[in-house]
């Protein structure tokens, strides 16, 4: 019998915040090779960068602890699916996939977390 064993995160490590415009967050995404999705939950578009997989984070992972080195967060009251983004210097609209993470524990209360002590009124 294989025993399976759920073990969700317990610590988030935020190294740095950002809070832009939707627009600039939306460029950011956009890269020579297309373009990257966005994440949104409960009122906040957001992305972020995690650290690379050295043997201490690797440790800290497995005991639950996790690092995000910069997060980027805008906000966007309503979820919609694809955001487009029309600038003179791509020549047509840019198309960026938003996924809905409100499913996610960690995002959840991140994104509490943030709109307690980061977000402006």
């Amino acid at each position: 019998m294989v025993r399976i064993t759920y073990s969700p995160i317990k610590d988030l490590v935020i190294h740095e915040m950002i809070e832009l415009s939707k627009e600039d967050l939306m460029r950011e995404r956009v890269t020579p090779a297309g373009t990257m999705p966005l994440y949104w939950c409960d009122g906040i578009l957001f992305t972020f960068s995690s650290l690379p997989m050295t043997d201490e984070i690797v440790k800290d992972y497995v005991n639950g602890k996790t690092h995000w080195v910069e997060v980027h967060f805008a906000r966007m009251d309503n979820f919609v699916p694809v955001l487009s983004l029309s600038e003179e210097e791509y020549k047509t609209a840019m198309n960026i996939r938003v996924i809905d993470t409100g499913v996610s524990s960690l995002h959840k209360e991140f994104i509490k977390w943030l709109k307690d002590n980061i977000v402006k009124k």
